[in-house]
């Protein structure tokens, strides 16, 4: 048992993953010489060598198009977009390419890819440098899309992304990075596609992912002051969507809302919303409620407060829905 960051938690899954599997890359902007922007990649250069860990031009869709010619040549990359809004240049090779190809080969030829996309806000960066853009990729066929919400599910679904034969958009929660959790990276973990129930309740599900999960469990903290009984779902995973896990928890609360810093409208709270009235319809007591960010462009710097969801926020929507 040891404190655990999130960064470094990541750069040990890339290191264990370079170690066991020689055919792995690891390339993106800075990624090799300077360790990354947010130190994931730091001493990986110097440890395994710069023909397997290397810096590439400020071109994003040329990350994203090489990446695909490697896999098809039989290596298996994963890439850094260095924030999640330097992603889109990629946007093409992504999604005509890297998620297409598996389904274009038939299944012949797998796209082993990794995109690691550092996403969200809260760390007061610029404009460009802050976003939440999980609703396009969990869009998009062909990509599964995770979000690990702390330090240790970090390192397992890192893991279990890279041993996936299919293209992976691995969205990590930059306000999370510096946060320690206690445990052990070798314990177990659900695999790609499992929710966890990281607080059982009684009286409302509050449904979350990445850094929306620690203000969850602050929400559900406060409402047990007033003798409200919470139960927080960490979803990991986007795409597949645990819907077994999120119906049978509103099954027990008769209760949901839906948590995530995205834009609210046609955002991933909308897809889960709507599996839930498909799902547990018979089970609601109260219409679910959505705890978003605005149909605005992500905002920069300190303004960021007032966009992100706070607890506040969640506790007022658990409790109108409690109330309903």
């Amino acid at each position: 048992m040891a404190d655990v960051t999130m960064n470094g938690a990541l750069n040990e899954a890339l290191r264990r993953s370079l170690t066991e599997d020689d055919r792995m890359l690891v390339f993106g902007e800075d990624v090799g010489r300077l360790g990354g922007v947010f130190r994931i990649t730091d001493g990986l250069q110097q440890e395994f060598g710069e023909r397997r860990v290397f810096d590439t031009p400020l071109a994003e869709s040329a990350i994203a198009g090489v990446s695909v010619g490697l896999a098809v040549a039989g290596w298996h990359p994963v890439i850094e977009m260095q924030f999640d809004s330097f992603s889109y240049p990629a946007f093409n090779q992504i999604v005509n390419h890297v998620a297409r190809y598996r389904n274009r080969t038939r299944g012949i030829v797998p796209m082993p890819i990794v995109i690691r996309i550092p996403y969200g806000g809260a760390v007061g960066a610029a404009e460009n440098h802050s976003d939440s853009p999980e609703g396009y990729w969990a869009q998009t066929p062909g990509l599964k899309v995770v979000i690990p919400s702390g330090a240790l599910d970090a390192y397992a679904l890192l893991r279990a992304s890279i041993a996936d034969p299919d293209p992976v958009v691995f969205l990590e929660p930059k306000s999370r990075y510096w946060v320690e959790e206690v445990g052990d990276l070798a314990d177990p973990a659900p695999p790609i596609g499992r929710a966890r129930v990281v607080r059982d309740g009684t009286d409302c599900s509050v449904v979350a992912y990445g850094a929306m999960v620690a203000r969850a469990l602050a929400a559900a903290d406060r409402a047990a002051e007033t003798g409200t009984s919470v139960e927080v779902i960490d979803l990991r995973s986007l795409v597949p969507l645990d819907v077994e896990t999120i119906a049978g928890s509103v099954a027990r609360t008769g209760r949901a809302v839906v948590v995530h810093e995205a834009p609210m409208s046609y955002g991933p709270g909308a897809e889960v919303s709507a599996r839930i009235v498909e799902e547990s319809f018979d089970h609601l007591e109260a219409p679910v409620a959505r705890v978003t960010g605005y149909d605005i462009p992500y905002p920069t710097a300190t303004i960021e407060q007032h966009y992100v969801p706070t607890a506040e926020r969640i506790l007022a929507a658990i409790a109108r829905t409690v109330e309903y």
